[in-house]
């Protein structure tokens, strides 16, 4: 449940790269939807030389487009919300299709990156009645702007310990577990993005995998007293010190690391304590890990760029491609 190596995160981290990344196969063009209307002549007829950096994609047979929704201007405003940080990234709406499930369409789509145009990528996924999501691997949010809801979710619900600017023009959220070594891996690319986008305001939303962590639970309600008690400030204080000292979040060792990491952050140790065994510390875990619920976040950490869900792990998604991403979404919700 933690971040791992996942099919999405590993082809997020390749030539084609975006949120859609679970759903991209370097294929052959040959499982792209045939053209039945060409000619043998043409079908014979040797294909022109591809301009230099241009991926040369099949025709596109209109008879392949069956289906009245989406139309291929709401695909493509989709892709353009996902890959549109990426000016290396072409892509073709191949086909959307009609399915045997009534109002159900599939959508073909081919992607390529202009500094490598022979390796095309075959982009495959089915669209809902209501025209707001996407099936493939997973259930994502579809449409010209996909990430609204999310970010408007995320603006009213996602009230954990925040720093940053005072606006939520830029809303980053995290969810994250203070016993997973990839939540702790990714605290300096977090504190990185503050430096580089100043006007981002953070929020630090618990979520703690208590399946595989036995810790979790007491430091996340720990966490919410030191915010509690001490403010924004002395909760982050407190979150430094957990996470560098992360290998004591044991159960012989937790209880004399959280309370150290308290008075680190300038709290009464035992107020804190007490504190985390209320109903109240409680209800407050409980709310984000319903809001994780709702916003289908299954591992730690998840980082959302106003709305928009990215890997926090440099090998599935570079730095400067997430600065990309953060700067696209800037501008892109202006």
């Amino acid at each position: 449940m933690q971040f791992r190596a996942s099919l999405r995160n590993t082809l997020f981290a390749i030539t084609l790269t975006g949120i859609v990344a679970p759903l991209l196969h370097a294929q052959q063009t040959e499982e792209v939807p045939s053209a039945p209307s060409a000619t043998a002549a043409q079908a014979q007829a040797p294909a022109p030389a591809p301009a230099p950096g241009i991926p040369q994609f099949p025709p596109v047979d209109p008879e392949n487009f069956t289906a009245n929704t989406p139309t291929k201007e709401t695909v493509d405003a989709f892709l353009h919300q996902l890959w549109g940080y990426d000016s290396d990234r072409v892509w073709q709406v191949q086909a959307i299709q009609k399915t045997a499930a009534p109002s159900v369409s599939r959508v073909t789509v081919l992607a390529a990156q202009k500094n490598n145009p022979q390796q095309i990528g075959t982009l495959q996924f089915f669209t809902t009645p209501d025209g707001q999501h996407l099936i493939s691997t997973e259930v994502m949010p579809f449409g010209p702007r996909p990430f609204d809801s999310v970010r408007k979710t995320l603006q009213t619900e996602a009230t954990g310990p925040s720093r940053g600017a005072a606006t939520k023009e830029l809303l980053l959220v995290e969810f994250a577990d203070f016993q997973c070594p990839h939540c702790k891996n990714a605290q300096p690319i977090i504190q990185k993005l503050l430096q580089d986008f100043p006007n981002a305001h953070f929020v630090f939303e618990n979520l703690p995998l208590t399946s595989i962590h036995s810790e979790a639970l007491k430091a996340a309600l720990y966490g919410v007293c030191a915010a509690k008690l001490g403010g924004n400030d002395a909760f982050f204080k407190f979150a430094d010190s957990v996470f560098t000292n992360q290998a004591s979040l044991t159960p012989e060792g937790s209880e004399a690391m959280l309370n150290d990491a308290a008075t680190k952050a300038g709290l009464d140790a035992a107020k804190v304590a007490a504190c985390s065994q209320t109903p109240e510390a409680k209800s407050n875990v409980q709310a984000s890990i319903r809001l994780a619920q709702d916003l289908n976040v299954s591992e730690t950490p998840t980082l959302f760029v106003n709305g928009r869900s990215v890997p926090l792990n440099v090998e599935a998604l570079p730095y400067e491609t997430l600065k990309k991403i953060v700067a696209f979404q800037i501008e892109n919700d202006k």
